[in-house]
């Protein structure tokens, strides 16, 4: 079974230099794949495979050396990604896929292979990055699959570690209207249980919208790529991210006292009237 763990990253002023270099390194390759498949599709109505864009790899760290400090299979993972949101499209027939941009809030690449955590020091080693200070949060057994680093605007970096644990999906167990809870959601309390159990709907960002309004009047009125305008950007970047970590919370918390107490929720909805049940197999390996 895969589970995905996610840690924040403390690197370096020079592993910092060489994460957002690898972020860009991928978004150019991604952005550059994509121009690649809908050029070939256009004129020979094939499309190109994540092998094809490897090989073609290739000629583009010879016009631009600078790919070559980025890790290689970091690269090539996000050709096979390009592949797969083309695969989805065919697929689905929606979401066709666009290009990155570098003022996208956040931004990330993929590692697939040959990295190493350390849990009992702390440390994760990463291919042309080295050892990264990391906080272990929780630990977690089993083979390490490909690890994802990402910026978010306030400048903060995190790893999120995909892993094999080897166990099987747990398997369902019975329930009934006495382990079966009811959940209707709303504005002015947040969710209403069956049981006539309320939780009030803490609204974070009303409390937060004065001074929020403060940050995006100053932010207006600096000029375009200042220094001064950068500080006034982070200032609000951390308002928001303060906000969504506060949403974040309560909705781990709340969710997380659901699922333990009950084998089964059924969630009412208003625009069709009509209950969908979603069962929780162990509510003990809930992770919050």
């Amino acid at each position: 079974m895969l589970q995905a763990y996610k840690y924040r990253i403390y690197p370096t002023k020079e592993q910092t230099e060489k994460i957002n270099q690898h972020i860009g390194g991928c978004r150019f390759v991604y952005n550059w794949a994509l121009e690649n498949k809908i050029r070939y599709y256009e004129t020979s109505k094939e499309k190109l495979s994540a092998y094809d864009l490897n090989y073609m790899l290739k000629g583009l760290k010879v016009e631009n050396p600078w790919l070559k400090e980025v890790n290689s299979q970091s690269l090539q993972q996000t050709n096979k990604n390009m592949e797969s949101a083309f695969t989805r499209f065919f697929r689905e027939k929606k979401g066709f896929p666009k290009f990155k941009s570098k003022k996208n809030p956040v931004q990330s690449f993929q590692i697939p292979q040959h990295y190493t955590v350390d849990l009992e020091k702390q440390l994760i080693k990463l291919p042309k990055i080295g050892n990264a200070k990391i906080v272990i949060s929780r630990t977690f057994e089993g083979t390490p699959k490909t690890a994802t680093i990402s910026r978010t605007p306030t400048g903060k970096y995190f790893i999120s570690i995909l892993v094999e644990d080897g166990k099987e999906i747990p398997a369902k167990l019975p329930f009934d209207e006495n382990t079966t809870i009811g959940v209707d959601l709303g504005i002015k309390d947040s969710a209403i249980l069956s049981n006539g159990e309320k939780f009030e709907n803490p609204k974070f960002l009303k409390t937060s919208l004065k001074k929020l309004k403060a940050l995006s009047r100053r932010l207006s009125k600096k000029v375009k790529g200042s220094n001064n305008c950068k500080k006034a950007k982070l200032k609000l970047s951390r308002l928001h991210e303060k906000i969504t970590n506060q949403r974040n919370d309560f909705h781990q918390k709340l969710s997380k006292k659901l699922v333990c107490e009950n084998q089964a929720i059924a969630l009412v909805s208003r625009q069709r009237f009509n209950v969908v049940r979603v069962i929780f197999n162990d509510p003990h390996k809930y992770h919050s």
